[in-house]
């Protein structure tokens, strides 16, 4: 029997949490409240973009930590970041398509469109810091998918600007019986 890949960061006392999900640190150089990590260090963005293809083919996942609960969002994130890039035929098309999905609103638990209720908690009105928790979260969230995009372009497209087909043929598939809209 096949196994779903896990992530191999482990709940960690030091990381901040919003809505029970980690604040991983990302290597971005885009604004936001995750924490700087080192450039030549793997995160949360690369596990699920190295775990994608294999994980994409489930229906259900055990969650072993709550790092695993940010790697199933962006498996979903990705996904439809691939639905949208599937009949872009360039790389600026498709970088084109992924700044347009950037810009739509970021739903966080509790909202309507969020993907998975009950996944993570629902925001409290005040987290440590004293920024709102769906706000915290939600720029999270704004975050790390335009990190996952950027990176994800990277590898949807060839170097002469082509598609992958290789990797735009997972944008059929159905993470967890979800249909992506």
């Amino acid at each position: 029997m096949l196994q779903v890949y896990h992530s191999s960061f482990v709940d960690d006392e030091d990381i901040m949490k919003a809505c029970g999900c980690p604040l991983l640190p990302l290597k971005s150089h885009i604004k936001g409240p995750a924490p700087v990590s080192e450039q030549d260090s793997t995160d949360i963005v690369d596990e699920a973009i190295t775990f994608f293809r294999a994980n994409v083919f489930f229906r259900n996942f055990g969650i072993q930590n709550s790092a695993d609960k940010l790697l199933i969002y962006l498996t979903f994130y990705i996904n439809l970041a691939l639905k949208r890039l599937e009949g872009c035929r360039t790389l600026a098309e498709g970088t084109k398509a992924i700044i347009n999905l950037g810009l739509e609103k970021v739903p966080v638990p509790g909202e309507p469109g969020f993907p998975f209720p009950g996944l993570f908690a629902n925001p409290q009105s005040q987290g440590e810091s004293g920024l709102v928790n769906a706000d915290l979260f939600r720029n999270y969230l704004k975050q790390i998918r335009e990190e996952t995009s950027g990176r994800l372009l990277s590898v949807a497209y060839r170097s002469n600007g082509t598609p992958n087909k290789w990797w735009l043929a997972f944008a059929k598939r159905k993470f967890m019986n979800i249909i992506t809209p």
